[in-house]
């Protein structure tokens, strides 16, 4: 009989006995339920932070990208129907450039005030044909 075939019909099954004999059990099942629960947290920890970086669906459906929608063939049209409304928003942009910005960006200090048109939400802009400026921070 080959000496594999020993250690695993005889001496195994003997240290198994052995640690259940002497209560050492107890502690190999504590142990063990330590190491699972410690894993589980973890799995869970990350599947939470997962679940954090995704962003909530919203729907936005103002009068400006209602008339957006509505079929104003060219770009210049939506412009022109964005730039009637003289409220302030939380972006900015050029009627002759292609980016929007904070409000609080270097750039916005470079457009004229009558060439500023301002949009509530990045959908707004986007709809408008512009995209965010990559050099303003936090767009």
């Amino acid at each position: 009989m080959p000496l594999r075939d020993i250690l695993k019909t005889m001496i195994v099954p003997a240290i198994i006995a052995e640690l259940v004999s002497f209560g050492k059990s107890r502690d190999l099942l504590i142990a063990l339920v330590i190491i699972l629960v410690g894993c589980g947290s973890f799995g869970l920890g990350r599947l939470s932070k997962v679940q954090e970086t995704k962003i909530p669906l919203t729907i936005v459906n103002t009068a400006q990208t209602a008339a957006a929608q509505e079929g104003i063939a060219t770009r210049a049209e939506v412009i022109e129907k964005l730039a009637e409304s003289t409220a302030e928003g939380q972006f900015v942009a050029s009627r002759n450039g292609s980016a929007y910005y904070l409000p609080s960006c270097s750039g916005v200090k470079a457009i004229k005030e009558e060439n500023k048109i301002w949009f509530a939400t990045t959908e707004e802009a986007r709809l408008a044909g512009y995209h965010p400026a990559a050099n303003c921070k936090g767009l």
